[in-house]
């Protein structure tokens, strides 16, 4: 169940006025524990003209979590693997605005398997205030790579995710 809270803020930059809608909520996911953590340098090509970081940036920060996840559980590598997880489906949920100078972190799990795919679940985490600024959803699919089509989840990334995501 979702829990929503709208926050509106005003912006006035260079005689724009903008008004941004930030949605806070807890899902459920969210008290469930991460264990893999990538920091995130905010680069000033991140900030648009609003004065935070593009709502664009935020799947660049999400895919360097997905790929040290995926490299460090599953131990693929992307140049000679065989069968590789690319996203099917990708969904965010923006909480807070992100700054740069912000010190941010996206935090990286597994939270369903299923025959062909498996779910991430990731959050970008302030770790000054420890608030998550965004939220994300992917489904990943696996393909092999030599005849373009799914193929059922090999069972060596079923136990390493396993292993990692005991609660799985």
């Amino acid at each position: 169940m979702y829990e929503y809270e709208c926050k509106v803020f005003c912006i006035f930059a260079a005689n724009l006025h903008r008004f941004v809608i930030f949605t806070t909520y807890k899902p459920s996911f969210m008290e469930q524990e991460f264990k893999h953590i990538t920091p995130v340098q905010i680069r000033i090509n991140d900030i648009d003209v609003l004065g935070h970081v593009n709502n664009n940036a935020y799947f660049a920060y999400y895919d360097l979590g997905k790929e040290n996840y995926i490299k460090d559980v599953l131990g693929v590598d992307f140049a000679t693997g065989k069968v590789l997880p690319v996203i099917a489906n990708i969904n965010a949920t923006f909480v807070e605005p992100i700054f740069y100078g912000d010190d941010l972190q996206v935090l990286t799990r597994v939270s369903h398997l299923g025959t062909k795919s498996f779910t991430l679940e990731q959050t970008a985490m302030s770790k000054k205030t420890g608030h998550t600024m965004c939220s994300c959803t992917t489904v990943m699919v696996c393909v092999d790579m030599e005849t373009k089509q799914s193929v059922p989840l090999p069972d060596i990334y079923r136990k390493a995710i396993t292993a990692y995501e005991p609660a799985l």
